[in-house]
């Protein structure tokens, strides 16, 4: 008798073990598919990129980034949505506060030192944008004399004076939302960026067939899915990225997101060929 109690107990106590262990494990954000979330960093003020409204989450690394959860097990309504602004990305990664990262994130060697990246998912370029009846840039020189939109904390207007067009007239706005202002009203001639981050500021509604992209390609900006320095997501998200390509739901979102602004982007890249 003494035996069976303590048999007994000894197989509640067992049961109790197992269960506290498998409800430990479904509360991971390890990235791995059967956990009940995954978080994944991406920018929340980049229209047709990645963009946080009343709605919910929208743009084209949105897109990319749902594509990859599902193929890692995981569904739309496990996503945690984290912002991950351009200086904090390294950061997030490194601590475990995101699985992977799919915010506009340049592949380049100094990042490549604290992260790893998977991919690249597009190539962007520094290009301009102008007012849809301006037929007078056509290559960077052009912008001499002309007055460029200048966003606080960017180095891409800088870089065309003091490469490119050295007579260019920078004008200082807080947001590329207040350089698109002064844009149609004609206060600026150019606002320059990677041609993706402008395509999807002039697909918003209220410019649609307001403004076009110059096309002048003046760097190559090869965006990749950051994660953690030697995590195993990286071959599993390259293998979703080939998937995404291969079924035409990447050029789907390139489309519907980047499209309305006449956007003319490059084929998808191949992973790992990285354009310098």
């Amino acid at each position: 008798m003494k035996l069976r109690k303590v048999t007994a107990v000894s197989a509640v106590v067992l049961a109790l073990a197992v269960s506290a262990t498998a409800c430990g494990s479904g509360d991971k954000k390890d990235g791995s598919s059967g956990g009940k979330k995954i978080a994944i960093g991406i920018k929340f003020d980049q229209p047709g990129l990645g963009q946080k409204t009343p709605q919910g989450y929208s743009g084209f690394d949105v897109d990319v980034a749902k594509y990859v959860a599902k193929k890692l097990g995981y569904n739309e309504d496990q996503i945690e949505w984290k912002e991950s602004k351009s200086a904090d990305r390294e950061t997030m990664l490194q601590r475990g506060d995101v699985q992977f990262i799919a915010a506009t994130y340049s592949i380049t060697p100094a990042r490549s030192e604290k992260v790893d990246f998977a991919g690249p998912y597009l190539l962007a370029h520094q290009d301009v944008l102008v007012r849809a009846d301006d037929d007078s840039i056509k290559s960077p020189s052009d912008l001499d004399s002309k007055k460029l939109c200048s966003v606080t904390g960017s180095t891409s207007a800088q870089n065309i004076k003091d490469k490119l067009a050295p007579k260019a007239n920078l004008q200082k706005y807080p947001t590329y939302s207040a350089c698109l202002t002064g844009l149609q009203n004609k206060a600026i001639d150019a606002l320059t960026t990677d041609d993706s981050i402008l395509a999807g500021y002039a697909s918003q509604a209220q410019f649609k067939g307001k403004f076009k992209l110059g096309g002048l390609k003046m760097t190559n900006e090869n965006y990749g899915i950051g994660v953690k320095k030697g995590s195993d997501l990286k071959a599993k998200i390259n293998k979703a990225l080939q998937d995404m390509v291969a079924d035409g739901s990447w050029e789907k979102a390139v489309k519907a997101n980047l499209g309305p602004a006449d956007y003319k982007n490059d084929p998808a890249p191949k992973i790992g060929d990285i354009k310098s």
